[in-house]
């Protein structure tokens, strides 16, 4: 799991509530969180179909090209969508989940609970939303339980230091369940304030949908044809 979080803004600035130039951005810009190995694997995936969709376009004959120009515009988007696509973007103000389909829009004063069970989730407004870009992946857990019980096996009274423990305590996490905690953590934090306040937003990611739609619309067509 990536964290990629930006500085302050100066004095002044469009982030600073004291400035000339006051605005209701928080002064923090936003902390995102990807996939790893999606993004890796998305990557590959497209330059496979870009091989052999190209090799395709143009060594095919008849109908071909025009089946290898529906297939990309069919699967090209719908793999962006499922592996470059999702990320959780989280601010003093609110959290973003960047979904395959959709983007929702949670301020903290909205979010009643944020989770890890099979999958990671987010509480708010009565309904589930779930983290696409924080896959919870049950090896990593059991490692990090093996990890923990020989710990204990090596140390059996209890001998490290509080503050080496304190200290090692986020390697003994897996990592989507410590993003989840730190989301927790900052929901608790900042839903009070006045800027994280407000309903979920919930808006379509149609540059996603219509490519998708119309290439399937093209094979269907293309295959009754044939």
């Amino acid at each position: 799991m990536t964290s990629s979080p930006s500085g302050p803004s100066g004095p002044g600035g469009p982030g600073n509530p004291g400035g000339p130039g006051r605005s209701d951005e928080p002064p923090y810009a936003d902390r995102v969180f990807r996939s790893p190995s999606a993004l890796a694997g998305g990557v590959l995936i497209l330059l496979l179909a870009a091989w052999i969709g190209g090799d395709a376009l143009v060594r095919g004959e008849g109908r071909t090209p025009w089946a290898a120009v529906a297939g990309l515009l069919f699967a090209v988007p719908l793999v962006v969508a499922f592996t470059l696509r999702p990320a959780v973007y989280a601010n003093d103000d609110r959290l973003r989940i960047r979904n395959p389909f959709r983007t929702v829009t949670l301020p903290w004063g909205a979010v009643e609970g944020v989770r890890a069970g099979y999958s990671s989730e987010v509480l708010a407004g009565g309904r589930k939303y779930q983290l696409w870009a924080v896959p919870v992946s049950l090896r990593q857990r059991k490692r990090v339980a093996r990890q923990q019980a020989r710990r204990a096996t090596d140390d059996p009274y209890g001998r490290t230091s509080a503050t080496a423990d304190v200290t090692d305590a986020r390697t003994r996490r897996a990592p989507a369940d410590q993003t989840v905690d730190d989301l927790r953590e900052q929901a608790e934090r900042c839903g009070a304030r006045p800027t994280a306040q407000g309903e979920p937003a919930v808006r379509w990611a149609y540059g996603i949908i219509v490519p998708c739609a119309a290439g399937a619309i093209a094979l269907a067509v293309l295959f009754a044809t044939g």
